[in-house]
């Protein structure tokens, strides 16, 4: 049986946070007690904002805290190739579908169904409005589209009913087998024009393509871990035991943000905090 092989995967669109301190260093302690691999991925798909700049940050900011991964560090941006190829496996079962509406016109289309209809449009775990569009939409030439999952034939495809192994505890106490419940999700994005993956994608690929035994993330991953469920049934992937952790909270009892500009690494290391601090503060003293 092959050793335990666990990663830590931040996206650097900003300077890491004490969030991210702690799943990087909740990732390398439990690698190192299963006598298992720890290793680090950089999900810079977005190569907009994540620059090459905040990759060398991210990294320097983990070898200050003290971690140590094994083998390299793999960047997504350098392997787009990989997720092509899934794309194209799924397109040829006919269950990708191009989506053009843009974002004002989802929001005005939802309106509208909401006004006709009198009761609110579905949204997703996150909260975020289901795509009102469909497979039936026409081609439109030379308009830029989203690649879409239809989730209703994906679903249609798995004879099985789909679940996690989850060792740690989700939002609501899940644990244990979780069932899955994709269809909460609708037709999820699986790649953009101006990029040609997504988050949901990459990540299934990667963790397949790594060998990752178990996925060690914050509890604000949860409920999508059923999407990335779905993508490893329909590619024929290994399924990772899970475990997702409670997330570092601010003092009003919000998580911990790049967007928010919560207070970085760097920022403390700049105002003398030291790595050790920093590591007994987190439980990892």
């Amino acid at each position: 049986m092959s050793a335990p092989v666990l990663r830590f995967a931040p996206s650097p669109n900003g300077h890491l946070h004490l969030g991210h301190a702690y799943s990087a260093l909740l990732n390398q302690h439990i690698a190192r007690e299963l006598g298992g691999r720890f290793l680090v991925r950089i999900e810079d798909i977005d190569t907009v904002r994540c620059t090459d700049k905040l990759c060398a940050d991210a990294l320097e900011d983990l070898e200050w805290l003290g971690l140590e991964w094994d083998g390299p560090v793999r960047r997504q941006s350098e392997h787009l190739s990989a997720y092509t190829a899934a794309l194209n496996e799924l397109e040829q079962k006919g269950l990708l579908y191009r989506g053009y509406l843009t974002r004002s016109e989802i929001k005005q289309a939802i309106a509208d169904k909401e006004l006709a209809t009198g009761t609110p449009w579905p949204r997703d775990p996150d909260g975020a409005p289901l795509y009102p569009g469909g497979s039936q939409e026409p081609a439109v030439t030379g308009r830029p589209f989203a690649l879409r999952l239809n989730m209703q034939k994906a679903l249609a495809q798995l004879a099985d009913l789909v679940f996690w192994p989850e060792t740690g505890v989700g939002p609501q106490g899940e644990t244990g087998d979780v069932p899955a419940v994709p269809s909460e999700w609708g037709d999820v994005i699986l790649a953009r024009k101006d990029t040609p993956t997504s988050y949901h994608l990459s990540v299934v690929v990667d963790d397949a393509l790594q060998g990752i035994t178990h996925v060690v993330r914050g509890q604000d991953l949860f409920y999508a871990t059923a999407v990335h469920r779905v993508l490893q049934q329909l590619l024929g992937l290994p399924c990772p035991t899970y475990q997702h952790h409670g997330l570092i909270l601010d003092d009003d009892g919000r998580k911990l943000s790049k967007s928010a500009r919560d207070t970085s690494l760097r920022e403390l290391r700049a105002d003398g905090v030291t790595a050790r601090q920093i590591r007994t503060r987190l439980g990892f003293g």
